[in-house]
């Protein structure tokens, strides 16, 4: 399954992300606050635990999210900013990282670098913000699963339709939460009308 937002804010934050007069570091922010949205879309449903809490007026008990069940899981560069965002609404929640990199001559990626805390039984939010082939993205799903994610739900800001569905297609068991999915890819496999390099613009290292 996947859902497009369709939260005018959320579109109002993607346009910021699109015009090239924005600076790395609004960048940045708007990719969390963008993220912060679209997980609060992602959890409307998931698992809470009572816990008993000191109000103004005394002891109460309380629903909250069981964020113990939680690990968020960013693909570098480009997705730590979700993960920021994401952490200032549940900063107890786990995290782990996974580095790949895309072979710009095949287009498929590359993991370098993972650092992933024990999944068995957990919800891994994967956070990746562009899902342009999806090849990055399938990569690091089958990943997780082998690391022993019971299930998980990939965040992400924009993706091309064929890479959306490239990942539905290998993981259909995989929910995508997506603010945006764009027309298509170039012959560069580059989503159009797209924002650019996420990674290089939200930490200014455009050559």
């Amino acid at each position: 399954m996947y859902k497009e937002s369709t939260n005018v804010v959320v579109k109002h934050l993607v346009n910021r992300l699109r015009d090239v007069r924005t600076a790395s570091s609004e960048f940045r922010t708007t990719i969390e606050e963008i993220s912060r949205i679209i997980a609060s879309e992602a959890l409307a449903d998931f698992q809470t635990v009572s816990q008993n809490i000191n109000t103004w007026q005394g002891s109460m008990d309380v629903d909250v999210i069981e964020v113990q069940k939680l690990v968020l899981i960013p693909i570098l560069r480009a997705g730590e900013p979700m993960l920021t965002g994401i952490l200032k609404t549940l900063p107890y929640a786990r995290s782990g990282f996974l580095a790949m990199k895309r072979d710009e001559e095949t287009a498929k990626s590359i993991l370098f670098y993972e650092n992933i805390p024990n999944l068995d039984g957990k919800t891994v939010l994967l956070l990746d913000p562009m899902v342009a082939t999806g090849g990055s993205l399938i990569d690091a799903i089958t990943y997780l699963k082998n690391n022993g994610a019971k299930k998980i739900i990939s965040l992400n800001v924009l993706g091309s339709p064929f890479g959306v569905d490239k990942v539905q297609e290998a993981h259909p068991d995989v929910d995508i939460f997506i603010a945006q999915i764009d027309e298509r890819l170039d012959e560069n496999n580059y989503i159009r009308p797209g924002l650019g390099d996420a990674g290089d613009r939200a930490f200014n290292t455009e050559k």
